[in-house]
């Protein structure tokens, strides 16, 4: 890390990944946040099984367990090897016990069908470098930056947002176009699951779907859907880059109030 830099949300270790202060969860300090396990996943797929040819067009990512804050290792295995289709599986663990799980699908990139397909229209906002930056705190850099166009948190509007990763994922690496969307996935649960009380829901699982990679740093959030019953919650959000929409992000998850 050089001098300015922000730290990174993990140090390599050997084979395991050594958390750093910022790599917290929300709902415990002694907890991981469910998005570095994302990027993790994410990151070990494409390095390991990573092609030119291929879109990593699917991204599903289970959070069964507490993650606890500790240091992780991270595995991945080819499970179908296809000239068209390929489809890994991520396993991260903490003391040898699994604590999420991936899997990914990637599709073979081809030539564009010719014809006139419906699809929704794509937003018209100001580019983050158009918009003013939000007052930060002093002392305190966040984990990511934002550039909001609708109240964040604590209103019942459809909400938007630009939002750009502030830290490397690992230390000495820059994020791949992959591993940034996978790590500002997450994201998608306390934006599209929170109204007039805040944020109640915890996500179990992430879904990224991809028709392209984000080019550029910044990444844009437009919630599509929340819809919730009996302490469940589905929720949607539609993904883009500064160049246009770049795929959608799901969650499902659960009624987790905050004490008081």
């Amino acid at each position: 890390m050089t001098d300015g830099e922000p730290q990174a949300f993990f140090e390599c270790d050997g084979d395991l990944f050594r958390p750093t202060d910022h790599a917290r969860g929300p709902w415990s300090r002694e907890s991981l946040h469910g998005r570095v396990l994302a990027g993790l996943l994410a990151r070990e797929v494409e390095r390991r099984f990573g092609d030119e040819a291929f879109l990593p067009a699917r991204l599903t990512v289970d959070l069964f367990r507490a993650p606890p804050f500790a240091p992780v290792a991270v595995s991945a295995e080819i499970v179908r090897d296809g000239n068209r289709i390929r489809v890994a599986d991520g396993s991260l663990t903490s003391g040898g016990v699994e604590i999420a799980r991936a899997s990914v699908a990637m599709l073979r990139r081809s030539e564009q069908p010719e014809g006139t397909v419906w699809s929704p229209p794509s937003w018209s906002v100001p580019l983050p470098d158009e918009m003013e930056p939000p007052p930060q705190r002093p002392g305190r850099m966040p984990i990511w930056e934002t550039r909001s166009l609708a109240p964040s948190f604590g209103g019942t509007e459809q909400k938007r947002a630009w939002l750009r990763e502030t830290r490397a994922l690992v230390a000495g690496e820059e994020l791949s176009p992959l591993v940034r969307v996978a790590l500002a996935c997450d994201f998608t649960n306390p934006f599209a699951n929170s109204g007039e009380r805040g944020l109640n829901f915890v996500n179990a699982d992430i879904t990224l779907y991809l028709h392209r990679l984000p080019v550029g740093e910044w990444l844009g959030f437009e919630v599509a859907s929340h819809q919730s019953a009996e302490g469940i919650a589905v929720a949607e959000c539609t993904l883009y880059d500064t160049g246009g929409p770049i795929g959608r992000s799901l969650v499902c998850a659960l009624a987790n109030q905050h004490r008081r």
